[in-house]
């Protein structure tokens, strides 16, 4: 990737529809890489939603 790309959504707030996916899809098991990807969220942005909402996302081994 060169420099300037990346995440086009940097810094934006969560909408309720991105939060209820996160949540249905961290309690059906997916993996953290998986739903960052479905989001269009890093996965650092990801992890820290998940945290902020108590939530346990799978760990890929």
């Amino acid at each position: 990737m060169a420099k300037g790309e990346g995440f086009e959504r940097h810094r934006q707030p969560w909408t309720p529809d991105e939060i209820q996916k996160l949540h249905t899809m961290a309690k059906k098991g997916m993996a953290l890489k998986a739903i960052a990807k479905a989001l269009k969220r890093s996965e650092e942005s990801t992890k820290d939603r998940a945290k902020q909402d108590g939530l346990s996302i799978a760990k890929l081994r």
